[in-house]
């Protein structure tokens, strides 16, 4: 092991590491092994030039089906995962094959539902391209395809073999879209690590890049608040001593996959779940669980990295609609992840419509 680079180990029932370094990706065929004969490379379309580093890194020792991917979340559809599944029966991938998928969030979501549908599951690895992926999609085995009726709908739980979290990626990154992956960063602060908050209230926003010492440290931070929450609680079935076990990792994203959808997807992920924390900590105010230094915490941690903290561009009936078809909803009773505190997630059940109008207002929507 390169002394660059940092492995982190999860446990469970298929343990697999995750690995934060740069310049990854001569990692894989060590990975994979030699008992593997095809492998298809799943990629953000417009990455083409990168992905082809990773099929240089492949292309002698394994045949590989490299399929191009539409931008973002268009790609996470029904009909592009079928046509996937259609390429990879005519290449006669097997069980011993392996996807890999190359990408942001959207990519990680759809190639692991790929694989873990294909001969009902197949090895996958990934490799996150943007900053969102790496704290969040390619690590705990979530895998899902949007509908109509709203964002992860459908989905499987699939975990990895492994994930190379290769910052180098993300010197090509966008810088709106660095900044929008520091949206679920901060949330694993607030939910988890305070440690996260003190760095992110304290470093100069602007040195934030793909080679800054801090961004690694909080790459790793919320990645180990992730291990640690999805090691406990896999399946989403709850946690242990009052913790809302899985579950707390949608902190703020009731509303923020409202907010998507209402966008017409144009929103960044991590924007939304910035103005949907802020929200519930509204919301979590109105209840009585957290005073109102708290709230306004979150609107200073999150706005000082150049994320929003309001939202006014729905009606609250098209968004309190979509909120009601949430994953974490319980028949008609619509459920939230709320702080107790600081690293204290609960759950808010059956918030009054005054409470939740309320919260909406305070962050500049009309009620």
């Amino acid at each position: 092991m390169s002394e660059s680079e940092t492995i982190l180990h999860v446990g469970g029932a298929a343990p697999y590491d995750v690995v934060v370094g740069h310049d990854l990706v001569g990692r894989l065929p060590a990975i994979l092994g030699p008992d593997v004969q095809r492998v298809a490379l799943l990629y953000a379309g417009q990455l083409g030039s990168l992905a082809e580093r990773v099929v240089d890194a492949l292309i002698d020792d394994y045949e590989v089906l490299a399929l191009g991917l539409p931008e973002g979340e268009a790609a996470k559809t029904a009909a592009v995962a079928d046509d996937c599944w259609e390429a990879l029966g005519e290449k006669s991938f097997t069980r011993s094959d392996v996807v890999i998928t190359f990408g942001g969030g959207a990519t990680t979501d759809l190639g692991g539902f790929v694989a873990a549908c294909w001969l009902r599951g197949v090895r996958v690895v990934h490799v996150p391209t943007t900053l969102l992926a790496m704290v969040d999609a390619a690590v705990g085995g979530k895998t899902g395809i949007n509908t109509g009726a709203g964002k992860n709908l459908v989905g499987a739980f699939h975990e990895p073999a492994a994930v190379l979290c290769d910052l180098a990626t993300l010197r090509t990154l966008p810088r709106a879209e660095l900044v929008a992956g520091l949206g679920e960063v901060v949330k694993c602060g607030f939910i988890a690590d305070p440690v996260i908050l003190d760095l992110v209230e304290s470093v100069d926003p602007a040195t934030l890049d793909a080679d800054s010492p801090v961004l690694r440290e909080l790459v790793e931070r919320a990645i180990r608040v992730k291990i640690d929450v999805v090691v406990d609680d896999l399946r989403e079935t709850g946690g242990r001593d009052g913790h809302p076990g899985r579950e707390a990792l949608n902190y703020g994203h009731t509303l923020a996959h409202a907010i998507e959808r209402a966008s017409g997807y144009e929103i960044r992920h991590g924007e939304a779940v910035a103005i949907g924390c802020v929200y519930v900590a509204e919301l979590a105010h109105r209840a009585g669980r957290i005073p109102a230094e708290l709230v306004e915490r979150h609107r200073t941690a999150f706005g000082r990295v150049g994320l929003p903290t309001t939202y006014d561009a729905a009606p609250f009936e098209e968004l309190h609609a979509t909120m009601r078809v949430d994953k974490k909803a319980r028949g008609s009773q619509l459920r939230f992840v709320v702080l107790d505190g600081v690293g204290q997630p609960s759950i808010l059940s059956g918030p009054s419509e005054a409470d939740l109008r309320a919260a909406y207002a305070a962050i500049g929507g009309a009620a």
